[in-house]
Formats: structure tokens, C-alpha cells, sequence
């Protein structure tokens, strides 16, 4: 496909809700999955801080 203009290529030839709105999509998941994955190295690394201060 070849586009003329940048809102042509933004329009992706009459698809731009479903290419942009996957892109946004996945982008998302990425940012919540990192978001989940800090929280639990937070909390196991809270856990085994008090873990260690039992002992």
C-alpha cells in the first residue's frame, strides 16, 4: 500500500479504528503487565524482607 499523505497512512486505507485501536490495545496490555510485574517483585520482596526479620 502506498500512502500520499500522512492522513492517508493515519487512515490505513479505511481500517484506522481496528490497526490503531489494536496497536493501542497492545500497548496497554504491555504497560498494565509491567505495572503487575513491579507490584509483585514488590510484594515478594517485602514478604521475604519479613521473612528474614522473623528469623
Amino acid at each position: 500500500m502506498q500512502w500520499n499523505s500522512l492522513s492517508d497512512f493515519l487512515a490505513m486505507g479505511g481500517y484506522a479504528f481496528y490497526v490503531w485501536g489494536s496497536f493501542g490495545a497492545c500497548a496497554l496490555g504491555m504497560v498494565i503487565e509491567i505495572v503487575i510485574l513491579k507490584q509483585r517483585r514488590r510484594a515478594i520482596m517485602a514478604r521475604l524482607s519479613r521473612k528474614e526479620l522473623s528469623q
